[in-house]
Parts: C-alpha cells; structure tokens; sequence
C-alpha cells in the first residue's frame, strides 16, 4: 500500500518563538534530509557489506563508524522533528518516495565503491548546503544542527576521496 507524502506536515504545536508556518517548513527541509541520512546510512552498511579487493579491510573498517555517525545524524534529524510539533517518517515507504540518488553497485572493487560513494556524498553535502542556506532565515537551531553534521559528512567525503586520490591531488572521479 503506498501512501502519498503529505503536501504540509499536521502540527499540534511548535517551539516558542517560532511561526507554525515556519515550523512547517523546517519540518518538511528536516524531512528531507532524515530520508538522506537514512539513504546514506543503508548504502554505506551495503558497502560495507559488498566491497572486495586489495584495499577491502581499509575501506571495510572504515565504513562502520561512518555508519554510526549518519545513524546518530538520523536520530537527531528526526528529534528535531518533534521538536518542532512534527512526526518525523522513518519508515522504508518514507525513504523509498524520497530517494532522488540511487546506488547501483553490488559486489565489487573498492575502487568502484569509493568512486560512487564518491558521488552519493557529492549530492548530499550540496543538498545539506542548500538546506542550511534555505534555514538562515527561519530557524538557526535547525541550521546550527545541519552545519555539524555538513562538517562530519565533508569529513568522511574526505575519507572516501582519499582513496581516489592521485599523487598529482587528481580523482578518479573527476570529469574533464
């Protein structure tokens, strides 16, 4: 059964000092980016879970922390949201109306891996950034909360674009 995303999240109520239209619409922004962190976090546990090849036990290891950290990212996102009077929507039909970046990889090389999550992290750090820019007029607390965690999910970019890396400073990735 599916059931269609409601246009403007119902609230009861919200924090002091903030417009329930204003609420509303951080509501729907934190929406959004708790269905990426929920995405982010499932295709980092199937990396985790797929990746083979001589630099395996590296990026193995290195994809459970990053786990827990988007994990916590989620909980906070989706605390935020009833904070504000929401209901935050953590279930699979939430996140699979939500999806805009796939990741097709199965098993593979770490190479691959790393060059596609190269490309996950590219679109969720933009769309953070848009979102902290959307919130600079609405609510700094929200946007307080999404600047941390831009901070830590540029970090482990970082991590991933490492293994990318040429000696030259090129990647993989990049296109001419």
């Amino acid at each position: 059964m599916s059931i269609p995303a409601p246009s403007a999240p119902h609230i009861a109520y919200t924090t002091p000092g903030m417009e329930e239209s204003d609420a509303r619409q951080v509501i729907s922004l934190l929406q959004r980016r708790l269905n990426a962190c929920n995405g982010l976090q499932l295709t980092l546990k199937h990396v985790h879970w797929n990746v083979v090849g001589p630099q395996f036990i590296a990026v193995h290891e290195m994809i459970d922390p990053q786990v827990e950290d988007v994990r916590a990212m989620a909980d906070e996102l989706a605390e935020r949201i009833a904070t504000l009077g929401g209901s935050p929507q953590g279930t699979p039909g939430a996140l699979g109306r939500s999806v805009d970046h796939d990741y097709d990889v199965g098993r593979d090389s770490t190479q691959r891996h790393l060059a596609a999550l190269d490309l996950f992290y590219r679109g969720i750090i933009e769309r953070n950034r848009t979102a902290i820019e959307e919130l600079d007029a609405l609510d700094p607390v929200t946007q307080d909360i999404l600047i941390d965690h831009t901070k830590k999910l540029e970090l482990f970019h970082w991590f991933v674009r490492a293994h990318l890396e040429d000696a030259g400073g090129h990647l993989a990735t990049d296109q001419d």
